[in-house]
């Protein structure tokens, strides 16, 4: 893959609704050539999403909290206060596709590090439910991704925990994989009695480490 330079665009709470109208609009930006690469980095109200491939019986009956549709890869997953969302809108026509995920991963794996938080990827057994994501070495997860491609340009991208309402993810099948370990960056903080980095932090070191 070629060089990625993104431009990051903070945000700060963003209605899910009011995020998926915009990427629309992003997406259709960068296909146009009237913007660069970007890397919007925000959180959202509390809202359960899925891909089209999520089973019913993975969602949660009654937690009190929206559930929406997307149309991006991955099943269902929770995004909250003290999570950060990252939404990349890239060029990847020129690059191949076939790598961004990776990419991805690789990126926040080095952001926690530069954090001192250890991170891996993790292949995916072949039959298995997808692996795709960043985990503790210990293989719980901290980090969830789930992507689109259309002509060329990716949309959606990552949720990183920092300090969510982890009791959520305990209420529901968690990105189709029935026996995850969800943890966050606050858990792992307090289990290595370490001081919890600042969202601020948290973003200046994925900002930094998601450019190749």
């Amino acid at each position: 893959m070629g060089v990625i330079v993104l431009e990051r665009v903070d945000l700060g709470e963003v209605g899910y609704d009011e995020a998926n109208a915009s990427m629309a609009r992003w997406v259709k930006e960068r296909g146009e050539g009237l913007a660069g690469d970007r890397l919007f980095l925000l959180s959202h109200p509390p809202v359960i999403t899925y891909g089209p491939r999520t089973s019913p019986a993975d969602l949660p009956a009654d937690l009190g909290i929206r559930t929406v549709e997307v149309d991006r890869g991955g099943y269902a997953t929770y995004h909250g206060p003290g999570q950060l969302v990252g939404y990349l809108v890239v060029d990847v026509r020129e690059r191949g596709p076939v790598d961004i995920v990776r990419w991805v991963e690789n990126g926040l794996i080095a952001a926690l590090g530069s954090l001192g938080f250890p991170a891996v990827r993790r292949d995916t057994p072949p039959g298995a439910s997808s692996l795709v994501g960043v985990w503790t070495p210990e293989h719980h997860k901290i980090a969830s991704i789930g992507m689109r491609i259309r002509h060329g340009v990716t949309s959606h991208g990552f949720a990183l925990n920092i300090d969510p309402d982890m009791g959520v993810f305990d209420r529901f099948t968690v990105c189709g994989l029935h026996d995850v370990t969800m943890t966050s960056l606050r858990r792992v903080a307090d289990e290595r009695g370490l001081p919890l980095p600042s969202e601020a932090r948290v973003r200046d070191a994925v900002a930094e480490a998601l450019v190749f």
